[in-house]
């Protein structure tokens, strides 16, 4: 896998494709800066070999040049970060770019004008590429969070740059923490696999049953499961369509000797409020007129039972609506689970916006092993599917 630390980028002008697609409050300032943080050691590496770099990114989704999407707001984010005052162009393609970077000297960084105010970038136009492509001597591709979509900064103009192209560090280590699960596994290999709804990760918990040993599942998604097997949900999430689905998944998973652990109690609420009346319930006996809306006492022992005894570790999802204090309890001691066997040795990798958010708001993140920053794009990888952004810089 060649990456920015295979170049000598001395003299080059360089075309980075960055995922800054930060959270910006109502006054359109960057409230987490993990993503332009994760860029850094690439842009460096860059800088100090001689090169200059040209940051391409989109942020949200705009319709018509709305200005709450321009990349402008996060200059101010992105200097203080890299200590190197980020120069800005209003636009990313044509005159304005071309001069922009015509004008960009050894050690600068340029940043460009979100990507997604031209269509072409999510068509994957081939002439929007190349109109990206003629302001680079050199690809790099560090966006994980989108290495999962065909777009014409991701995918299509790598074609412009048939032997001029490489992985940043953080795609590549991206790549190299999911194969550490799928492929370099040490076992026992245990999936936490939490969320909403089961239909989402169908095909994550099939293509990972080859490689696991015990799958937790939590979250909305277990009352599925735990209906389908004949239990008493009360009121709590349910896709009724999905029960067959949930029994089959059970079947692989027995045949393939995976232990499937689900919660054995719940702590249910007479409503979804933080304001709610509580009562611990067996997960397969919860009153009607109540939800199940966070994994209860005897689970949280249960799955760290497990977890404890594993040695590769993948979160995907919490366990709980770990958003409302009164039901973020399962989800706080799973992660609290995970650092302690992380600290024990055991490798673990967390993703998936829900449960980044999770580690982030209980201060885990420097206690698990990797921290992924693209949701969907983990996810498709987990699903066994070859990513676009991926495949372009390897052909």
């Amino acid at each position: 896998m060649k990456t920015v630390n295979d170049v000598n980028f001395n003299n080059k002008k360089v075309l980075v494709r960055v995922d800054f697609n930060v959270p910006l409050n109502e006054d359109l300032e960057v409230t987490d800066a993990t993503r332009i943080e994760a860029a850094k050691p690439t842009i460096f590496n860059i800088l100090e070999s001689g090169g200059s770099c040209i940051l391409m990114s989109h942020l949200g989704r705009p319709k018509n040049r709305e200005d709450q999407f321009s990349l402008r707001h996060i200059v101010h984010k992105a200097t203080e970060i890299f200590g190197v005052q980020v120069k800005f162009c209003e636009d990313c393609i044509g005159s304005a770019a071309e001069e922009a970077v015509a004008n960009l000297k050894e050690g600068e960084i340029l940043l460009l004008e979100n990507l997604r105010y031209y269509s072409e970038e999510t068509e994957g136009n081939s002439d929007f590429a190349k109109k990206l492509a003629k302001l680079g001597d050199y690809y790099v591709n560090d966006a994980f969070g989108t290495a999962h979509r065909a777009h014409a900064s991701t995918a299509v103009i790598a074609r412009f740059f048939p032997s001029n192209k490489c992985f940043g560090l953080l795609l590549a280590s991206e790549i190299v923490n999911v194969e550490k699960v799928l492929k370099d596994g040490k076992s026992p290999v245990t999936a936490i696999i939490g969320g909403a709804k089961v239909s989402s990760k169908i095909t994550v918990i099939e293509n990972i049953l080859d490689k696991i040993d015990h799958l937790i599942i939590g979250g909305g998604m277990a009352f599925t499961f735990i209906k389908a097997t004949g239990g008493n949900i009360g009121g709590s999430l349910v896709e009724e369509d999905k029960q067959d689905m949930a029994l089959d998944i059970l079947e692989k998973a027995k045949q393939k000797n995976v232990q499937v652990h689900l919660p054995v109690d719940v702590i249910a609420a007479d409503s979804f409020s933080e304001f709610a009346n509580i009562t611990t319930e067996p997960a397969d006996n919860i009153p009607e007129g109540w939800l199940g809306l966070d994994a209860g006492p005897r689970t949280n022992e249960q799955f760290a039972d497990v977890i404890a005894a594993s040695k590769t570790i993948l979160w995907n999802g919490p366990v709980g609506v770990f958003e409302m204090e009164k039901f973020a309890e399962g989800t706080i001691k799973l992660g609290e689970a995970i650092a302690k066997a992380t600290a024990s040795g055991a490798f673990s990798l967390v993703g998936g916006g829900d449960s980044v958010a999770a580690v982030k708001q209980f201060k885990l993140s420097d206690k698990v092993s990797y921290v992924s920053t693209g949701g969907g794009a983990m996810l498709e990888m987990l699903e066994g599917k070859t990513l676009p952004g991926i495949q372009a810089i390897m052909d």
